[in-house]
């Protein structure tokens, strides 16, 4: 714990100035469309599905995982940091349990993030597709970062969705491993519709689905067309203008984007008519305005 804080610490050392910056940027533009529609009164073209960032001069930030610097990742807790702070989209990734329920958690196994190891300690290597949520939900997934967040549970999807809707929050929902899910695509619209995360507005300005499975970003715009989705990873140029007509964003990491390869995502329309955009995660030291604008991409994931 001590370590991870120290390492937290020297990363915001430095990035003073740079995405400190970005946030601050980001509460100000928020902070001007508050009200009761959402926090984010996004400009849209003729109705149809708009960018996350519409509106946004400087470069926008998503809670990578919730405010993960400031609460246990993934968590309601995480999310709560971040619509502190004026952070109106958060990340977050979503995987099934042993008896078919969604739950936010970034890694397949239980042991980094929870105390499964000491609640199930012959159950290694604890993964989540092996327990229950009514297992999961004894886990104490915020313990490991610090004390005063001792008790906080791994959220299913739906709780998670009903803070964020309370919060007035933007979803930016990443599909986990899918491919040791069968059928999760399908599964995620189904929660999200019968939380009402399909409706007008949330689709237009409220969710975007990835995944770096392609396959399964296609099929999610296969299955509801009107869901923005984005590709996680750097395919290669001679790939976009295919993954073009089912993905909206294509979502590297930072070090992975050249100005070449920007130029050339961003020369290509989505499925939604709009120019393809770029959401860099894995930022690190080189969160400043100017790398993040040097690199071109509309914003970052941290």
């Amino acid at each position: 714990m001590v370590r991870r804080a120290l390492r937290i610490r020297r990363r915001w050392q430095l990035a003073s100035g740079g995405l400190a910056f970005l946030v601050t940027a980001t509460i100000a533009s928020s902070a001007l469309a508050s009200g009761p529609e959402g926090r984010q009164q996004l400009a849209t073209r003729g109705g149809s599905v708009v960018s996350i960032r519409a509106g946004h001069r400087t470069p926008f930030v998503i809670a990578h995982r919730g405010a993960s610097r400031y609460a246990p990742e993934n968590t309601l807790a995480a999310v709560d940091a971040a619509h502190r702070r004026g952070l109106v989209w958060v990340e977050n990734d979503v995987q099934r349990t042993k008896d078919g329920r969604l739950i936010v958690m970034h890694d397949t196994t239980l042991n980094r993030t929870t105390n499964a190891a000491e609640v199930f300690p012959h159950r290694a290597p604890w993964r989540v597709r092996d327990f229950t949520a009514a297992e999961i939900a004894r886990l104490d997934a915020g313990r490991w970062f610090g004390k005063r967040f001792a008790g906080v549970r791994v959220p299913t999807l739906t709780d998670y969705l009903r803070r964020l809707d309370h919060n007035h929050q933007g979803l930016l929902l990443e599909l986990k491993v899918p491919e040791q899910y069968p059928g999760i695509e399908a599964q995620a619209l189904s929660e999200l519709r019968a939380r009402g995360w399909l409706d007008h507005t949330h689709l237009r300005q409220r969710l975007v689905i990835q995944s770096f499975c392609v396959r399964c970003v296609k099929r999610v715009h296969k299955l509801m067309p009107q869901v923005r989705t984005g590709i996680l990873g750097r395919p290669s140029i001679g790939k976009l203008r295919r993954y073009a007509r089912f993905a909206d964003e294509i979502n590297p990491r930072m070090s992975q984007v050249s100005s070449r390869w920007a130029r050339a995502v961003h020369r290509l329309r989505g499925p939604h008519g709009q120019r393809l955009e770029i959401y860099a995660w894995d930022v690190g030291a080189d969160a400043s305005v100017r790398a993040v604008r040097t690199r071109a991409v509309e914003g970052v994931i941290d």
